[in-house]
């Protein structure tokens, strides 16, 4: 017998107060288990299901009993959401993977199942920068241009009908891709009526037609250039608050009013003139001036490649090099992406306070207190090792090292290094140390470095690359580089790498304790909206044994699941999310690190700290 479960939702046009759940925890939808459920309303069940694999993914029912008849297809008795969903595939939309049907004794059932998003929503990147620089916006704007381009070139042509910050992800496993994730307003063309429901559209995003209900391609297009001037400006291009209660139709009136009276602030952008003809073209009212087609935009963009352009403008952030530097390149030459961070330093960091009090005295100081340093001769150290399990923040700590002491910083990955050239990786290796050098003072991190120098005695290993490292590393302090080393292997990097003047002190960075995964789970939800009830000494409870990447992934999956259900954080999206997430490194693998940690403590004493302990971040 099947058990009723009732979930308390808000009261919404199309919803009642108690839902009762179609699927139960633990219940299988073909080769998949349903995990919990996100979002419901009078016809409609979301769900978060795993595969075999423990791999997450969506899934979407209708309940036929109770849907509205628009929403279906009479001809072939299919919901037209699964239909169009079914004629989308695309890098830039999510797609949908399964689609099927089942019976209840309460109703039959249709569903279709898509990835699960893994990324982080447009709106909380927003919030958190407050703008985004021009190049970075651009090429978000692309993407989301290539899924359009694609939409409104089926046969039959779609259009999304939904697209504003809260539906566009940037991808962790598509290469920092936007998604479109909302495919419930897909349709084609509308002229006067829509099938699709238009309670939970955000106006602030649509074209002024949308409103006697014209949803086609150019508003689709108004949409991505509402999304891109947000990306610049930190906000909406009529910044407007919305009246709660009322139809689309009816917020929608008063909105057109103040587009009316108020136009569109662009004094305060610092873009290319092109970009500012794309986004005044773009936004404007009337659908006759306004882009006809993504080609057009397109067109437009690539007339003088302000993405080019943008990526050139950004000097604060980018260091420039000259024009002798670049003539003299040879074909195996490379520019580093040397930054200039604009984080909080140690600030941002959670815990390791030993560790940071350690630097702010022996490093920090003498850079900030450069008179007193010349006085006494004294020289900074010349670089230090993070070592210990993957996921605990040692890449962040570094950026948030250069930060501390106002350096620039280039993170270095062994890709970066390797050449198909004979020798080339030991030129690109000394083209790093003189770019470092010209850019100092400077941070390097150098990311999993036993794979950039690995133990010479291995029988497989070529020496010149790890001989040309020895040669740069020596004193580099002198140049003004401070080299950050990290790694989940110490015990594989060449031991003569780890002398001092090279790199002087060696840190353990274990899993976070109690009050660094409290202060995570603080830091990764500031800025988000959020009920004031959640309870960070349980959220901290309930993580032991979880990395700061676990503690990351929690908040963030917890932050989309409440912009999808157009929500605030609760504390129960945070635990269902923490029951959801295995922590990454098991007891066995820990055993492992430990015993790395003895062995690099018993072979080397400038640990910082009681044999090494710091608080993790």
């Amino acid at each position: 017998m099947q058990l009723l479960v009732f979930i308390t939702m808000p009261t919404t046009a199309h919803s009642s107060r108690y839902i009762m759940a179609i699927l139960n925890i633990g219940e299988k939808i073909g080769r998949f288990t349903v995990r919990n459920l996100i979002k419901s309303n009078a016809y409609t069940e979301t769900y978060r299901i795993e595969d075999l694999n423990k791999s997450p993914y969506f899934l979407k029912v209708f309940i036929l009993k109770n849907i509205p008849l628009q929403l279906m297809d009479q001809d072939t008795n299919t919901v037209k959401e699964i239909q169009y969903s079914k004629l989308v595939s695309h890098k830039n939309i999510i797609n949908c993977l399964e689609s099927g049907s089942f019976e209840k004794e309460v109703s039959s059932c249709q569903y279709y199942i898509t990835n699960y998003f893994q990324g982080s929503i447009l709106a909380d990147i927003i919030n958190r920068e407050q703008s985004l620089n021009e190049y970075e916006a651009t090429r978000i704007f692309r993407g989301i241009l290539d899924a359009l381009k694609y939409l409104h070139s089926l046969n039959p042509i779609l259009c999304h009908n939904d697209i504003d910050v809260s539906n566009i992800i940037i991808s962790d496993t598509n290469n920092k891709e936007p998604e479109l994730i909302d495919l419930g307003h897909l349709s084609e063309r509308s002229f006067g009526s829509v099938w699709f429901d238009t309670t939970d559209i955000d106006p602030l995003y649509h074209a002024n037609e949308t409103r006697v209900s014209i949803f086609d391609e150019q508003s689709d297009i108004f949409s991505a250039c509402c999304v891109l001037y947000t990306m610049l400006a930190g906000k909406a291009p009529w910044d407007f608050k919305l009246p709660i209660q009322g139809t689309y139709k009816e917020k929608f009136g008063e909105l057109d009013q103040f587009r009316k009276s108020h136009k569109v602030d662009y004094s305060n952008l610092a873009i290319s003139s092109t970009l500012l003809h794309v986004l005044r073209k773009g936004l404007e009212l009337k659908n006759t001036e306004r882009y006809k087609s993504v080609d057009e935009i397109l067109e437009d963009l690539e007339s003088s490649n302000p993405e080019q352009k943008s990526k050139e403008s950004c000097t604060e952030e980018v260091s420039s090099f000259s024009s002798e530097q670049i003539h003299h390149q040879s074909p195996n030459y490379v520019e580093f992406q040397i930054k200039k961070g604009n984080g909080k330093g140690f600030e941002d960091i959670a815990g390791m306070s030993e560790l940071k009090d350690s630097l702010n005295k022996q490093v920090v100081f003498v850079i900030k207190n450069k008179e007193v340093a010349d006085e006494y001769k004294i020289t900074p150290p010349n670089g230090m090792l993070l070592y210990g399990p993957p996921g605990c923040g040692k890449t962040f700590f570094a950026e948030k090292f250069a930060e501390e002491t106002g350096f620039s910083y280039l993170l270095v990955k062994s890709s970066d290094l390797a050449s198909s050239y004979v020798h080339g990786s030991q030129e690109k290796i000394r083209q790093l140390f003189d770019q470092a050098e010209k850019n100092s003072p400077i941070v390097v991190c150098f990311d999993e470095f036993d794979a950039l120098v690995p133990d010479r005695s291995w029988n497989n290993v070529s020496s010149e690359e790890v001989n040309e490292f020895l040669s740069q590393m020596n004193n580099c302090s002198k140049r003004g580089i401070f080299i950050v080393a990290t790694s989940n292997r110490p015990d594989k990097i060449d031991p003569a790498v780890l002398r001092t003047g090279r790199i002087d002190k060696m840190v353990y960075v274990p899993l976070p304790d109690f009050e660094a995964r409290k202060e995570m789970f603080a830091i990764h939800l500031k800025g988000r909206p959020q009920e004031d009830s959640i309870d960070l000494d349980e959220l901290a409870r309930k993580t032991e044994g979880y990395i700061a990447s676990d503690i990351a992934y929690i908040v963030n999956d917890s932050a989309m699941v409440a912009a999808f259900t157009r929500t605030k954080i609760t504390g129960n999206h945070l635990y269902t999310s923490i029951q959801n997430t295995h922590p990454s490194v098991r007891t066995d693998v820990m055993k492992t690190y430990e015993d790395i940690r003895k062995k690099m403590e018993d072979n080397n004493r400038r640990n910082i700290g009681e044999r090494g302990k710091i608080v993790a971040w």
